[in-house]
């Protein structure tokens, strides 16, 4: 018998449907043959080792100065709530480095038990992270 002869009884057979069970949604079928991830988490680890960190660069002394000047003049007249950009570096919480980051809005208070600077939106941004402060109030005070 060949192997095409082996199987003419049962070849034209309906197809048998369960009177017990529901049938299968195609989508459950095809995750029955989905592949098998062998290395959970891999794929994640390898992209959190791609990813790209900036490191901290320290301001000058004059940088520092200037920065120092620009909080005591937020902190003066921070019943003014006065608009500031800020320019800071914000550490990465999982590897070495960080990133640079911009926010403008409204100065709280400048707290200088916890050496930040408060924003109205409840965001602190410790002082030896900021690397620049911008406002149209400080006009001419503190020319670079």
């Amino acid at each position: 018998m060949s192997n095409a002869d082996r199987y003419d009884d049962i070849i034209n057979l309906p197809h048998h449907v369960s009177t017990k069970r529901k049938r299968m949604a195609m989508i459950d079928r095809a995750a029955q043959f989905s592949p098998f991830a062998a290395l959970t988490g891999h794929s994640s680890a390898v992209n959190e080792t791609a990813r790209l960190t900036d490191s901290f660069s320290e301001p000058d002394e004059y940088e520092k100065a200037a920065i120092d000047a620009k909080l005591r003049f937020i902190s003066d007249i921070s019943g003014q709530k006065p608009e500031i950009s800020v320019v800071y570096f914000e550490p990465d919480k999982r590897k070495d480095g960080g990133e640079y980051l911009t926010v403008t809005g409204t100065a709280s208070s400048v707290d200088e038990n916890l050496g930040c600077l408060i924003m109205s939106d409840g965001r602190k941004i410790s002082v030896d992270f900021i690397r620049e402060i911008r406002s149209p109030l400080f006009g001419d005070l503190f020319s670079e």
